[in-house]
């Protein structure tokens, strides 16, 4: 039997990873998320979040994956012997493959941007670009093309494997994406009055926190990490044994709030300076944004055209990047399961998110009869699997993990194999494990119940 592929370097692993962290969900929703729950305050406890919710739940999938040393299914049945909990495996594979195909519609959406204002499209009023979304989400064609082409894209990156093709792709998209996000925060900074906008996100307004943002923080630091969709059990697999998890973790989740932070740094100045509600809601991106630009280099055209297209790209590198994660699950899935080779599980999965993906796409006004008690087909993949699928997983896991798998197995994994034996690795391990049995169990069930509308803040 061949040597399983792994990350060739420790850059290698930690850019895989935050990529796949990194994604839509902080450089969409957490800029509109933010808006619409007071700013600072937000973040303040959106960060505290990631630390106490998001980095041990990050450790306990970086613990199966590593151990199972196979596709996330593989790991747990591996780890829960026999018994019904290996039944968490087979949904975070589910989960994520879901995910990738209604994620294709959203990620095609920012390369029709991209096309969009290479052609100088995107110029208008507000209405205009309300309008433009619109009839862009509701066409039976163009949506769909998009669609296919960034996962045939992902198609080529994954193919070639885990060192060759995402490991290599994270060190290029990775920086890139970095790069592309400070030339925008420091154009948009720049601008009249974007001093509201910075203090917005950092002067914290403590009459605006309430149950419902607190919530919603806790929320998002569960998503923004991509926890329980089998991306980071899956990476872990490719991990090896002197990989430290809680460095790790620590450093991912690191770079996913800075990701996030300097999403808002670069979206709320502008908004500020032109006027614009930070609370635009989910249409900031695709809609209020091009016409904050577009207003905001009124004085100087070619600078907005270029600012508008180059943030388009970021959100296409940002959702590639995610995109990797999300096929690489399902495909490492096919190829192990069913002893096939990693191209052919790898086009069977390109084609099969891209069938869902085009329904998921016309259902959104392009076609009739793909709607079901007042939702879209798009609507109830993203119901299904980001309020009912992901906390169930993420809630399973933590409940194994603290409660099953035989506390030996965790710390061994969590000290590499007892390699990590100072004091400080113990006490942070005990922690670990309290946090994993008790709090991120609660936090989890408080946000599904969120989601589900049963509790309110």
């Amino acid at each position: 039997m061949a040597e399983r592929a792994n990350f060739g370097s420790k850059l290698g692993v930690i850019l895989a990873t935050a990529g796949s962290a990194v994604g839509l969900g902080n450089v969409w929703r957490f800029p509109y998320m933010t808006g619409e729950n007071g700013g600072a305050v937000f973040i303040m406890i959106y960060v505290m979040c990631v630390v106490l919710l998001g980095i041990p739940c990050m450790i306990s999938e970086f613990i199966v994956g590593r151990y199972g040393q196979a596709n996330t299914a593989r790991a747990y049945r591996k780890l829960a012997g026999g018994t019904p909990w290996a039944l968490i495996g087979y949904m975070g594979v589910l989960t994520g493959f879901l995910i990738t195909g209604y994620y294709a519609v959203v990620s095609g959406w920012c390369l029709q941007y991209i096309w969009a204002s290479l052609i100088g499209h995107l110029q208008g009023d507000p209405e205009y670009f309300k309008t433009y979304f619109t009839e862009l989400s509701t066409d039976p064609v163009k949506p769909v093309l998009w669609t296919v082409i960034i996962l045939g894209i992902t198609y080529l990156i994954i193919e070639h494997g885990v060192r060759d093709g995402i490991e290599r792709a994270s060190k290029l998209l990775m920086p890139t994406l970095f790069i592309l996000l400070l030339i925008i925060v420091g154009a948009s900074c720049m601008l009249p009055n974007a001093d509201k906008g910075i203090e917005f996100l950092f002067k914290p307004d403590m009459s605006k926190f309430t149950g419902d943002v607190f919530l919603g923080a806790l929320g998002q630091s569960f998503y923004s990490l991509s926890i329980a969709m089998g991306c980071l059990c899956t990476y872990a697999s490719y991990f090896s044994h002197y990989t430290n998890l809680t460095k790790s973790a620590s450093q991912i989740a690191l770079i996913d709030c800075l990701v996030a932070i300097l999403a808002g740094l670069m979206i709320f100045p502008a908004a500020f300076s032109v006027g614009v509600s930070p609370d635009s809601g989910p249409s900031l991106i695709f809609i209020t944004l091009p016409n904050v630009f577009q207003q905001a280099f009124s004085s100087m055209p070619l600078v907005g055209y270029c600012i508008s297209l180059l943030f388009f790209v970021l959100l296409s590198l940002a959702a590639l990047t995610s995109l990797m994660s999300l096929h690489e699950v399902s495909t490492a899935f096919i190829h192990e399961e069913m002893r096939i080779s990693r191209k052919q599980a790898a086009l069977i999965v390109t084609i099969t998110t891209s069938i869902i993906g085009a329904f998921c796409s016309l259902s959104l006004g392009a076609v009739e009869g793909l709607a079901f008690l007042g939702k879209s087909l798009f609507d109830w993949f993203d119901f299904i699997t980001g309020q009912v699928f992901l906390p169930i997983v993420g809630f399973l896991t933590c409940i194994f993990i603290g409660w099953f798998v035989p506390h030996h197995i965790v710390r061994d994994e969590f000290t590499n194999r007892g390699s990590l034996k100072s004091a400080g690795y113990i006490h942070l391990f005990h922690l670990f494990l309290f946090l994993v049995k008790y709090v991120c169990p609660l936090a989890i069930l408080l946000i599904f119940l969120h989601q589900l509308g049963f509790l309110k803040g």
